[in-house]
């Protein structure tokens, strides 16, 4: 059998789930907890291959949007009396923009809504300019413990064609500074530009892993529909790296980081044991996790959850209702079951195949297919629980197309 789709490795964390309304999705794993994603949606620049809700605005009223996010969360909180708070996330949008008294503010009042677990986790992304990287021992005296810093590379001419507002000097700065401040930091890197090598790439890795942080998130450069990067592909101003070659730097980074120690736990991101992002652990499990702020997405209560992505709108809505909600939707248990199963299996630990059945009440998977897939050596399984094998990671959406049910 042939899996003739091509390499996926560095996508996205799944599909954006619709589907008619269904009361009986039941209860994630973990009952009882939430996790809080914060969303701050502006930066300074639109970076050409990115497709997040961020907006460039020339000035933000830190005030209006401290209060603005502060009552979107309470609206959350209303709905989800009685929980326990494991981890605040601040994505973006680039949130180290964001006033360390703000940050300060939504940690404390989500406190004050659910009580916090003792070794509650919280994130905040951050960009390495200069002015932000001032902000972090504010921003860590604030709440913050664990940094996720946006370096994307360590070359300058790198830095240029992927439109980043830093140096590579401001990048060794800025990991520096969140190193002595946060007693936990990660930093992404894009790899895969056109022209990478494998040499040059393992190159990056050793310098990479050699600046001693426990989380790395390394993510295949890819075209997204909409963005810059997409019209300069469309007019042939340069061409995306082929995906045999986008293969073979995935499979080195697998092969390197696990080697060093900090193995992928999931397609892009990779841990020393027990340093794995707990938030984000949250979400590849299908957890519930309560969404605030421009463009923030939700899942609680059986319902995705979307607010409005426009910052202007978003405030608008928030003043007319009570909140900056644009969409919610109760999902189908057959299609948040296929969400568990898609999103699971980008774990290195895989799922427990008996427990998600027992969870949506129906089954999850076709057996036959995946006896196939272990067959051909693209699954295994280990005890109770079925995971991707590495070159069935490389074919991620192929095997998830052949094996859910139905």
């Amino acid at each position: 059998m042939t899996l003739p789709l091509p390499f996926r490795g560095g996508v996205g964390v799944g599909p954006d789930p619709t589907g008619a309304p269904h009361p009986s999705v039941p209860s994630p794993e973990g009952e009882g907890k939430i996790a809080l994603y914060v969303h701050w949606p502006f930066c300074v620049s639109k970076c050409p291959y990115c497709d997040f809700n961020s907006h460039v605005r020339s000035s933000i009223d830190q005030d209006e949007w401290r209060d603005a996010l502060l009552a979107d969360l309470a609206y959350e909180a209303s709905l989800l009396p009685g929980r326990t708070l494991t981890s605040i996330f601040f994505g973006g949008g680039t949130p180290s923009l964001m006033e360390p008294a703000t940050a300060a503010a939504i940690i404390g009042a989500a406190s004050e809504h659910w009580p916090a677990t003792d070794d509650i986790e919280i994130t905040l992304e951050a960009n390495p300019n200069s002015v932000e990287a001032d902000r972090f021992e504010d921003l860590a005296a604030a709440g913050v413990n664990r940094l996720s810093l946006g370096l994307q590379s360590f070359d300058d001419a790198s830095l240029a064609f992927l439109g980043r507002a830093h140096s590579a000097d401001e990048g060794q700065r800025a990991l520096d500074i969140a190193q002595k401040h946060f007693p936990r930091v990660s930093f992404d890197l894009i790899y895969a530009l056109p022209g990478e090598t494998e040499a040059g790439w393992s190159a990056t890795l050793d310098r990479a892993l050699a600046k001693g942080t426990s989380h790395l998130s390394l993510y295949q450069l890819t075209i997204e529909p909409g963005t810059r990067f997409s019209s300069m592909v469309a007019k042939h101003e340069f061409e995306p790296l082929e995906g045999d070659e986008a293969a073979e730097l995935f499979e080195l980074t697998a092969d390197r980081t696990a080697a060093a120690g900090i193995p992928a736990y999931e397609v892009s991101n990779h841990a020393r044991s027990g340093q794995e992002s707990r938030h984000n652990l949250t979400y590849w499990r299908y957890g519930d996790y309560a969404g605030v702020g421009p463009g923030a997405h939700g899942r609680r209560l059986g319902k995705r959850v979307v607010r409005h992505k426009k910052p202007e709108n978003f405030l608008s809505g928030l003043k007319r209702n009570g909140h900056g909600m644009v969409e919610e939707e109760a999902l189908q248990t057959s299609e948040a079951a296929d969400e568990a199963l898609v999103m699971g299996l980008r774990l290195s630990e895989g799922i427990d195949p008996a427990a998600l059945a027992a969870r949506f009440g129906q089954q999850v998977l076709d057996d036959a297919a995946v006896d196939r897939l272990i067959g051909t050596g693209h699954l295994e399984r280990s005890g109770d629980r079925l995971r991707t094998t590495a070159s069935g990671r490389l074919l991620l959406d192929r095997v998830l197309a052949e094996i859910a049910a139905g």
